[in-house]
């Protein structure tokens, strides 16, 4: 699948426009940001969780996994962009474009070690800090407070989801555009237009000409 796992003194060569990451410890540092903003960890607890991961690195338009395999990790991103997506007919559906310092990976086969139903897509190059399931496990066992902090990541996207879909209903196209870049505007540079078109379920034509109306007009985020 083109993984790489590093070890501990891992060094990134940097690109051009790209940020550097010259240990795992800025990796971790990184995480550890995120996960404060769930529960807050004692270097002990987060040495549990640290000690079970593993980098990886994938060039653009790799895939992580693909549909009728088991996902076997779920990945912070680091460094890059990644999408889901699964085929309804000829058309691809794109269900998550994740971004540094988000998840990614197919977390229903994750979760209950079936077969996935979707594909799981680099669009840039990535570098990612990734878990298997037996070791998340293994660390809800040794750590109640990583135990609370999976509850909680799991309650909030179960509650992003709820929301995403209330979205797609009450609002109309034109909201949903201007609510997600709003949100979202460094997106609109980094990904496909395409791509966004179909996160957004709308037409690649419709994206298009709303795309050329915010550029006249400046967008406001989320209140």
């Amino acid at each position: 699948m083109g993984q790489k796992p590093m070890p501990f003194l891992y060094v990134c060569i940097q690109k051009p426009g790209e940020a550097q990451f010259k240990t795992l410890f800025d990796m971790l540092e990184m995480l550890q940001q995120y996960i404060a903003g769930y529960v807050a960890l004692t270097g002990e607890e987060f040495a549990v969780l640290a000690d079970k991961l593993v980098v990886r690195e994938f060039e653009r338009r790799q895939l992580l996994v693909q549909v009728g395999e088991v996902e076997e990790y779920l990945s912070f991103v680091v460094r890059g962009l990644a999408r889901m997506y699964f085929f309804k007919g000829k058309t691809e559906m794109i269900t998550n474009i994740a971004k540094e310092g988000e998840l990614i990976g197919s977390s229903s086969s994750f979760l209950s070690g079936k077969p996935s139903c979707y594909y799981v897509e680099t669009l840039e190059p990535c570098t990612l800090l990734s878990i298997t399931r037996a070791n998340l496990e293994k660390a809800y066992r040794e750590s109640p407070k990583i135990e609370k902090l999976g509850r909680l990541v799991t309650t909030y996207f179960v509650l992003q989801k709820e929301e995403w879909e209330l979205e797609c209903m009450r609002l109309d196209t034109r909201e949903r555009f201007l609510r997600f870049v709003g949100n979202n505007p460094e997106l609109l540079l980094r990904v496909p237009q395409k791509y966004l078109a179909s996160y957004l379920n709308m037409k690649p034509e419709t994206f298009s000409r709303l795309k050329n109306h915010v550029k006249k007009r400046p967008v406001a985020g989320r209140p």
